[in-house]
């Protein structure tokens, strides 16, 4: 496993790869993809722009910053491109409703888009067709290194959008520099040498909304740093020692160098990304949509109920099944049990379940007691592709037990969603946000992007500044 200091072949794919993509040798069905996973992440980013915690952090950078150059989505304000980056990756991944992509452990828009439009001035001459593969290439990049990382990663404690998700903004953002393969290597190096995040801020903590945008952020500096001669770890994958891999796994056999680039160019992981249809963390929304289809065939109320046990990967039971603290929004948002109460009590695990007072919520804490989360060694042996199965047990006070089992949700790639249910969600996100005129112009910006002649409108469409709003009007 270990590899030479000049043996850096997977990051010269990689930067091959992303340095020569074009519009034209993306396929049909990859193109249409990413336009609608850009829209939802979109959004989610929109949504995001008056979170309180958005809100602290876009009012501490302002103090510190004179530049004012891009967007903050969904605000009139706008900050420079790196903190534009970090303000708008954390508002995309704010609450918890955008992309994952379940093998790769990543949210991949969160940490892509930030960057890669961050990257686009008034004066770009970056075209729709230019912004469609430079999101490819870093939606194609983050996943692989996920996925050459195992679930392990996060196991141990990692939070792989701050880590992993470094790759995926250096690498859209490169190519929207439109940087050579050498560049690009050191594109990455510097990107990688940055990559941090710690799995406790799940618990409570504000910072785990801000991981994503600050891999946007380290993704995005690499890119320009490497655009003005600034050198990287060549090997950032490869080197034995205090490299990316060997660095940030327990063990070399842990890690698989080969999945970097394996079927690259040829097999998009692109299309095994997942959307969001609840509000709370990935993990949890197989279990959700297990209960949801036991209600239907056999509805049960909470004085029937007697318990619920669902049985899950190993990563399941650490990353969502603790028992409950009222810790916060974010422990709320991920935490299974919690979640799973939300949904019984509530109808719906959406943005308007979720408010400061839930937290504490004595009926959902009381309820989130009966459902335990348990490991299934049989799950956790399918591996990383499998890691959100889950098998349901609804167990009634009567004595009969239901049962529900599923590998995925509903958004994933193996039922994706609709165009019409991501904009109709991309509507209900954005209602409060812009003006209606703004959000058909914007969709249809998207939607019809390789149309664009120039990708700066759509930038311009993301900001509520009074100018742009009478124009979409």
């Amino acid at each position: 496993m270990a590899a030479h200091a000049s043996d850096n072949r997977h990051t010269r794919a990689i930067a091959a790869f992303v340095s020569s993509l074009t519009y034209d040798r993306i396929p049909h069905e990859v193109r249409e993809r990413i336009k609608l996973l850009i829209l939802d992440s979109l959004g989610c980013g929109l949504y995001g722009a008056d979170l309180p915690w958005t809100r602290i952090l876009r009012a501490t950078l302002a103090e510190t910053d004179a530049t004012r150059t891009v967007p903050v989505w969904g605000t009139a304000e706008s900050l420079s491109a790196p903190h534009a980056a970090l303000v708008n990756g954390t508002q995309i991944q704010g609450f918890e409703l955008d992309d994952v992509h379940r093998q790769g452990v990543l949210h991949v828009g969160a940490v892509t888009l930030p960057a890669l439009l961050a990257t686009i001035g008034p004066k770009s001459n970056l075209t729709g067709r230019d912004l469609v593969a430079a999101a490819v290439a870093g939606y194609e990049i983050g996943p692989r290194v996920g996925i050459c990382m195992g679930q392990e990663h996060i196991g141990q404690g990692w939070h792989s959008g701050a880590t992993v998700g470094v790759f995926s903004a250096a690498a859209g953002a490169a190519r929207a520099l439109r940087l050579s393969d050498e560049q690009t290597v050191h594109a990455l190096g510097i990107a990688g040498t940055q990559a941090a995040g710690l799995m406790a801020a799940q618990y409570g903590a504000m910072v785990k909304r801000m991981h994503a945008g600050r891999s946007s952020q380290s993704g995005l500096y690499g890119a320009l740093l490497a655009r003005n001669g600034f050198t990287g770890i060549v090997d950032v994958f490869e080197a034995p020692y205090g490299g990316f891999c060997t660095t940030l796994s327990r063990s070399q056999d842990r890690f698989k160098l080969e999945e970097l680039d394996k079927d690259l160019g040829d097999r998009f992981e692109t299309m095994r990304i997942s959307l969001k249809f609840y509000s709370c963390v990935g993990s949890n929304h197989t279990t959700l949509d297990a209960i949801r289809a036991i209600q239907e065939r056999r509805p049960f109320s909470l004085d029937d109920l007697d318990r619920i046990v669902v049985y899950g990967s190993q990563v399941t039971a650490d990353h969502v099944g603790w028992p409950y603290r009222p810790e916060g929004l974010t422990s709320a948002q991920l935490n299974l049990p919690f979640c799973v109460a939300t949904l019984l009590l509530e109808g719906d695990v959406f943005v308007e379940q979720f408010d400061e007072a839930c937290v504490t919520n004595p009926e959902r804490i009381t309820l989130s007691r009966r459902v335990e989360v348990r490991h299934d060694p049989e799950i956790t042996a399918l591996g990383s592709k499998f890691r959100h199965k889950v098998h349901v047990e609804v167990h009634l006070r009567d004595g009969s037990v239901e049962r529900e089992t599923r590998e995925a949700p509903r958004g994933s790639e193996q039922s994706f969603a609709s165009e019409a249910d991501i904009v109709s969600k991309f509507r209900k996100l954005t209602r409060h946000v812009l003006p209606e005129s703004q959000q058909s112009e914007l969709v249809e910006a998207v939607l019809r992007m390789e149309h664009l002649d120039s990708a700066t409108r759509l930038v311009e469409l993301l900001s509520t500044a009074p100018s742009l709003s009478r124009a979409a009007s």
